[in-house]
């Protein structure tokens, strides 16, 4: 935790913008003075068949406001947001069961896993927290298909509007074979394209908003192909909403992407690459992936404000990441 601080007498003193609290072997946690933003679990606990992975979560608005949910009893395999992906070839690194073509879901051995292998950077400075490290793609058999270089970075908007979590991943096929990544969708299920950067939302968000550049709706934008997409929400016990506006990198392949969206009977969105069409990744190439997520007090209202934040957020992923090579 590097920055200056403030605070008097005897108790421990507030840092002036963000910091980062390491709890070694298992989480990180970036706070804006005394607020906590998120909380990354780099090496979960899970089982096998919730194919344990990366996650933030909890994720707050600067107020305070949760916007995260964590292993709901519907799925209980999702995880506030998390890099998940259903279709790996054979192998499923969302959790739970696996959709293919002719057999519908089906609780396989497939389930695979994330691993942290090590950090590359943790830095924090009062206007911005970096964060990278490496993982392995492990399947259920044990096999290690994929080796990623994953980072993160989270700033705080001017006049502490917001604040913006940009995301970075680039995963090289490590095997010896051809790994086709698609979706339920790529396999015949109709609207069902996740697989990505995935956020499941507070129960009280059912219902919300969604907002897409020149409209306003909900689920019927399944599917939409955008440059970026936003959800409003309400919250329980306090009279108040939230909103985060997702944005799709210009540079990712397929921009602008389709999205997974869903505002009933629970919220959630996903950026999805893989949503209608399948990608196969030959052994030693490398795909990437860049999105940020601008979080904020309040529903703004309208496409337009939520084009704004789409705006800071792009800016905040240009400036925040450092790009060294891929792994």
């Amino acid at each position: 935790m590097t920055g200056p601080m403030t605070g008097s007498g005897a108790g421990e003193p507030i840092p002036a913008g963000l910091s980062l609290l390491h709890e070694h072997g298992l989480a990180l946690t970036v706070r804006h003075r005394d607020q906590p933003l998120l909380r990354y679990v780099y090496r979960p606990w899970d089982v096998q068949l919730e194919s344990p992975r990366p996650y933030f979560h909890p994720l707050r608005t600067l107020r305070g406001d949760q916007v995260s949910l964590y292993r709901p009893h519907d799925h209980v395999w999702h995880r506030g947001i998390a890099w998940s992906l259903p279709n790996v070839g054979a192998a499923n690194f969302w959790g739970g069961p696996s959709y293919h073509r002719g057999h519908g879901y089906r609780q396989l051995p497939n389930d695979g896993a994330m691993r942290h292998r090590d950090f590359t950077e943790l830095a924090a400075e009062p206007d911005v927290v970096r964060v990278r490290h490496r993982l392995d793609w492990v399947t259920e058999p044990g096999e290690t298909w994929f080796e990623e270089d994953r980072a993160f970075a989270v700033t705080v908007g001017p006049a502490d509007t917001g604040w913006t979590l940009a995301y970075d991943t680039r995963f090289r096929n490590v095997s010896d074979a051809v790994v086709t990544i698609g979706s339920p969708t790529t396999e015949g299920r109709e609207n069902a394209g996740y697989g990505g950067l995935f956020w499941r939302g507070p129960r009280s968000f059912s219902g919300g908003t969604v907002y897409a550049p020149g409209v306003a709706g909900g689920d019927e934008l399944m599917g939409i192909r955008a440059p970026w997409l936003g959800f409003a929400g309400r919250h329980d016990e306090r009279d108040r909403s939230s909103t985060l506006v997702f944005v799709d990198d210009p540079d990712n392949a397929g921009h602008p992407t389709r999205w997974f969206v869903r505002s009933g009977p629970f919220a959630c969105v996903c950026p999805a690459p893989f949503f209608s069409t399948e990608v196969p990744v030959a052994p030693g190439e490398t795909l990437r992936f860049r999105y940020a997520v601008t979080i904020v007090d309040g529903d703004p209202g309208g496409p337009a404000p939520c084009a704004r934040l789409a705006d800071v957020g792009l800016a905040a992923l240009r400036t925040a990441l450092s790009s060294p090579g891929g792994p």
